[in-house]
């Protein structure tokens, strides 16, 4: 049952309306866009894909399209973070039975809760679902920084706990992640969530990374992976510094949803760059900013 998760994986955004209701026809045109620029998996209900914005239907919704669209061709890795431990196990077990190949699940993200009860957390998640499981780790968002140790105790305990998602810019977490976890579990992912640390999270020993800007331009982060997986480094390094350019959206922009949908209004895509409230639309300097970025990089969809 579990699986190694690898490469590149896009942390789906949702495509809105103007009205926010969810744009069936753009959640497929995306889900077989990325496919077609070489993204490995898709991770619908993501933080990128404003999962807290999202219904427990919708999230259903979103994950089922993209089965439907590219199930076949890529893993589907949805996400199942809640603040109440059985609603991310009842939700993971919807998409078991809708043929997942994984799920993703951060700490709860607002009470702040001990080490003791953040193992009692994933451990029932772990426990209840016979599916692969990616932990997440965000900090900024969720508050909580996952100890290296807990990682560690829950790979000895529960086989199905297979890779971390790090949203964290500190080195010495990953190395400590690689050199601890992984060393003991060889086949445990470690996946940056940081477009930016693709290149040094995979010379550190890594395995890739779930990153937003995969939304838009998976070919620029596959042809890292390749360059690097065949042992290529000068150009794995050439394109890595193409991708540091358009990691400037990020400086820009206000938040991970809006640089994305903006960046792909900039590109004429058949996505509407409605974020839901909150949220909202990036000002035209933003806009033209990122449109600067696009030219320098003579970046087309």
């Amino acid at each position: 049952m579990p699986v190694r998760f690898y490469g590149v994986i896009s942390p789906f955004i949702t495509p809105f309306r103007e009205d926010f209701s969810i744009d069936v026809e753009g959640v497929k045109w995306l889900a077989r866009y990325q496919v077609e620029r070489g993204v490995h998996g898709i991770f619908p209900n993501s933080t990128t894909g404003e999962f807290v914005h999202l219904t427990r239907d919708e999230a259903i919704l979103i994950t089922r399209l993209v089965i439907e669209e590219v199930g076949d061709k890529a893993w589907v890795i949805p996400g199942i973070s809640a603040n109440y431990t059985e609603d991310s196990v009842n939700l993971g077990r919807i998409f078991r039975d809708m043929g997942v190949s994984g799920v993703i699940v951060t700490p709860p993200y607002f009470f702040k809760i001990s080490a003791e009860k953040l193992k009692l957390h994933f451990s029932t998640i772990l426990e209840k679902l016979d599916l692969p499981v990616i932990i997440y780790n965000i900090p900024a968002t969720t508050g909580i920084n996952i100890p290296i140790n807990l990682y560690l105790e829950l790979i000895r305990e529960y086989s199905n706990l297979v890779g971390a998602k790090i949203t964290y810019e500190n080195f010495t977490y990953f190395r400590q992640l690689i050199q601890v976890v992984k060393g003991e579990k060889k086949d445990f992912a470690v996946l940056t969530g940081l477009d930016e640390l693709l290149l040094p999270v995979l010379m550190m020993g890594g395995d890739g990374g779930i990153m937003a800007l995969a939304n838009v331009a998976p070919q620029i982060h596959r042809s890292i992976y390749n360059a690097f997986i065949k042992g290529d480094l000068r150009k794995a390094l050439e394109e890595w510094h193409k991708l540091l350019k358009l990691v400037r959206v990020y400086d820009y922009a206000s938040s991970f949803p809006t640089a994305i949908k903006t960046l792909l209004k900039v590109l004429n895509a058949p996505i509407k760059p409605y974020p839901r409230p909150p949220l909202t639309l990036e000002k035209l300097e933003v806009e033209e900013k990122i449109r600067e970025i696009v030219r320098e990089l003579n970046l087309t969809l």
